[in-house]
């Protein structure tokens, strides 16, 4: 019994001894374990936190470029003039596709005819100019000033001339791609051209192309091969001598037997209908840079076309101290009822404010044509979606909903213009100011939603006595405040006064 109790008390040593040397190694092995583990886990951190603070630097980034319109492409590029054009971003957040188009025009230059897939809605920034477009199977022909607005129809063959006396032209315009066939940012047919750029009638066999003219080919083909200066070309001047040039400095008479051989009176052209019943055709337009008159009693004659409308001739939509706006719509210009775009234009004084307010049918489009100073935009969430500087040639985009809001630098004036994606009337609602929204809405609501007394949130609310545009604020910075911007987005090239814009 004895020996019994021994051997069983010795098991248990045994076991207890080997449970310890167990225990041991599986602590050593999981402190190993442990500290290798901790030591992954450390390294794992340390990359998902450097990995998030790369993604929040990029996600940063784009978010300050996000409304400042960066992608510019060259789309025109001559000795005579360019343009440049300004691409939208893409998403479900813009109600309507737009670009914006910068086009320069040297002295005694001309963009040769043709149509696009596109609309316009051509501004003139600086110059003088003529333009000739097909309106009502007529050629209807206008002369613009600075300041003017205009309309060219998707499909509407036009021309531009610059008729500044040793002025360059400058012409800021919309693209509205809503009809476009989507091969590129837009698309154009030229119907005068060469080699370059080739006319759309090129693309006719000989033999259609002879028959339809009622001319041998060996003529057209003087014609439509020799022109090789590209879409914007001189047409009075010796070092660039052109095809239009030279038909543009025969005589009259000259230029109309030259004509008559291109263009027989019999010559029955098929018109091309659009929504607006606006038609174009070969002919009238190659009368016109040829010099004929046509005598036909039904023509409508450049009298019957809309008039242009100038931005800088009409009254401030409103005006106090410290600046004026002017917002131009259907009401106001009947060719913005189909387009179904707006347009716009605000000054400034130095250190003034345009107060936050939203746009609640439209998305805008802004270009500064003066001057500097900031935009801020803000998200849904009630944070900043970007706080940039902005100066003359920049382009951003508001979309409808945001509230923002421009600040002139208190170096000078701020000027910009822009467009709108809606030709009714905008109607911002201003979130700040004698005329705001809090303004509107103030009472016991309201105080109760911001957790304060309807006595103290009135004190603030009040406190501002203007509307629409604020005096000079300490959040306009002089230039040299350039902690304000701690990193400034790459912008577009600016569209300066010596500038030349220009298309592939």
């Amino acid at each position: 019994m004895g020996s019994r109790a021994a051997l069983f008390v010795l098991v248990l040593l045994l076991c207890y001894g080997l449970a310890i040397a167990v225990s041991f190694v599986e602590d050593e092995d999981w402190r190993r374990e442990k500290e290798g583990g901790e030591e992954d886990w450390r390294r794992e951190r340390e990359e998902r936190e450097r990995g998030r603070e790369r993604e929040e630097t990029e996600e940063e980034e784009e978010t300050e470029d996000w409304f400042l319109l960066q992608d510019s492409k060259d789309v025109v590029k001559t000795n005579a003039g360019e343009m440049r054009v300004v691409r939208r971003l893409g998403g479900r957040i813009l109600d309507r596709p737009m670009h914006i188009g910068f086009i320069t025009m040297e002295p005694k230059s001309l963009f040769i005819p043709q149509y696009l897939d596109s609309s316009l809605i051509l501004f003139i920034r600086r110059g003088e100019a003529k333009i000739g477009y097909i309106y009502k199977d007529a050629l209807a022909e206008r002369r613009l000033k600075t300041g003017d607005v205009y309309r060219i129809p998707a499909g509407s063959a036009f021309y531009l001339v610059n008729t500044g006396e040793g002025q360059r032209l400058h012409i800021i315009c919309s693209i509205d791609t809503s009809e476009s066939l989507g091969l590129r940012t837009f698309q154009s047919f030229f119907i005068g051209g060469g080699s370059y750029p080739t006319s759309v009638l090129a693309g006719f066999d000989r033999e259609t192309l002879s028959h339809a003219f009622n001319v041998s080919y060996s003529q057209l083909r003087e014609i439509l091969s020799r022109q090789r200066e590209g879409p914007i070309v001189y047409v009075e001047d010796s070092r660039s001598p052109s095809v239009w040039a030279k038909f543009l400095q025969m005589k009259q008479q000259d230029r109309l037997q030259q004509l008559k051989k291109m263009v027989p009176d019999d010559f029955q052209e098929e018109p091309v209908h659009r929504q607006e019943e606006l038609t174009w055709s070969w002919r009238k337009l190659l009368n016109s840079m040829l010099g004929k008159e046509t005598k036909r009693s039904d023509d409508k004659g450049t009298g019957k076309s809309p008039d242009s409308y100038n931005l800088y001739d009409r009254r401030p939509d409103f005006s106090n101290n410290y600046g004026w706006s002017v917002a131009l719509d259907e009401s106001d210009y009947d060719p913005l009822k189909h387009s179904g775009i707006g347009v716009y234009l605000v000054n400034l004084t130095a250190g003034a404010m345009m107060a936050p307010h939203v746009n609640p049918t439209a998305t805008e489009y802004g270009i500064v044509l003066r001057g500097s100073g900031t935009i801020q935009v803000v998200y849904p969430n009630g944070t900043s979606a970007m706080n940039a500087k902005i100066t003359e040639g920049d382009v951003f985009w508001v979309p409808k909903y945001f509230p923002f809001c421009q600040i002139a630098s208190r170096t000078g004036p701020f000027e910009f213009f822009g467009f709108t994606t809606s030709a009714r009337k905008n109607r911002p609602q201003f979130l700040v100011g004698a005329s705001s929204v809090l303004q509107t809405m103030l009472g016991p609501e309201l105080a109760t939603a911001f957790g304060v007394d309807e006595e103290r949130l009135r004190e603030v609310v009040d406190a501002q006595q203007e509307a629409v545009i604020l005096p000079s604020t300490w959040a306009a910075p002089p230039d040299d405040r350039k902690k304000m911007f701690a990193r400034m987005p790459s912008i577009i090239k600016s569209f300066r006064n010596d500038m030349i814009m220009g298309f592939d």
